[in-house]
């Protein structure tokens, strides 16, 4: 090992030896630099590597980049929850995916007072439906009661929609924090009874459940949930190990949202969000084209969302396209 990382160690000498001999101006140079590669860049903070919305981000990211002038930095996030909390607090973030009935939550909490004057939306994406995945034995939701349900990770999107179903439904489980990835392991080892996943379909995760598995999705049926969701279901089309041909799971589900933090219409970030969103609409035919996700087939940029107020770009750039 020491013999393999001596070339190193005396490249990092030379490197360092010629910093520390450099004239100012390229020391300028460096900063000047610094600045351009900073100019054009957004950062956009997603989800986990197992949904929706990091595959979003990499599209935004891939079908808008070009160079300095236009770069979109995608983030892996920890859920809705947290997007807002970062959107709001951490540098670096402009926008957040996040859902829809986050900014109510904030609202309640009363966590950070006028949030809904910080945070603004640019277009609401497409619809996420509610998985719930369980034990083939398990046939009704009722049946949870009293046992082990995973609800996604604390701060997520899922946690916060899964305790709001099921306070709906009035069944009391046993809550489970897990990331999704351990949640299947420990349903496929019979350490859990089920889990919920929040996220636009098809899943990459569920995708990979066997159909010899013994697991299958769960109803939810609509009228039986209160709250800011509207119908969907989950059909063999979508996923073939896990939904009879021919038959339709109920879900419900909740929007996705393109939010971004209400910057002064004078300062630099404000330059940089705008110059975003003025790209993302020009070019939004090109997510609805292959290899972009399937979900981009939903999304309709004129949809307004109740209880979101439209950052100011985005409501110029749609008044354009009347």
């Amino acid at each position: 090992m020491k013999y393999f990382m001596r070339p190193f160690i005396g490249l990092f000498a030379i490197v360092f030896s010629v910093l520390a001999l450099a004239p100012v101006s390229q020391a300028q140079d460096v900063y000047e630099q610094r600045d351009v590669v900073n100019a054009g860049t957004v950062g956009v903070i997603s989800g986990g590597v197992t949904g929706t919305y990091v595959r979003i981000a990499a599209d935004l990211s891939n079908a808008l980049d070009s160079g300095y002038d236009h770069r979109v930095m995608a983030v892996l996030g920890k859920g809705s929850i947290r997007n807002i909390e970062d959107l709001l607090l951490l540098k670096g973030i402009d926008i957040a995916i996040v859902q829809s009935d986050v900014l109510d939550f904030y609202r309640t909490a009363g966590i950070y007072p006028n949030v809904e004057s910080k945070v603004a939306y640019i277009t609401k994406l497409y619809n996420e439906e509610v998985h719930l995945l369980t034990r083939d034995d398990i046939t009704d939701v009722s049946q949870l009661a009293g046992k082990k349900v995973n609800f996604g990770t604390q701060g997520s999107g899922t946690f916060m929609t899964a305790g709001i179903i099921f306070d709906s439904l009035d069944i009391d489980v046993d809550v489970g924090t897990d990331t999704e990835v351990i949640a299947l392991e420990k349903l496929r080892n019979g350490e859990i009874d089920g889990l919920i996943f929040v996220g636009g379909k098809p899943l990459n995760l569920l995708l990979q459940v066997g159909s010899d598995e013994n697991l299958h999705l769960l109803s939810i049926l609509p009228d039986t949930v209160e709250g800011a969701y509207v119908s969907s279901t989950l059909t063999a089309e979508d996923y073939p190990n896990l939904v009879a041909p021919g038959q339709d799971v109920p879900t419900v589900a909740v929007g996705a949202v393109m939010a971004a933090y209400n910057w002064d219409p004078e300062s630099e970030r404000y330059r940089k969000v705008k110059g975003f969103v003025d790209r993302f609409f020009d070019n939004f035919d090109t997510f609805k084209q292959p290899p972009y996700h399937p979900k981009w087939q939903e999304v309709d940029l004129k949809e307004e969302l109740p209880g979101w107020v439209r950052f100011g770009p985005a409501e110029d750039k749609l008044s354009t396209m009347q």
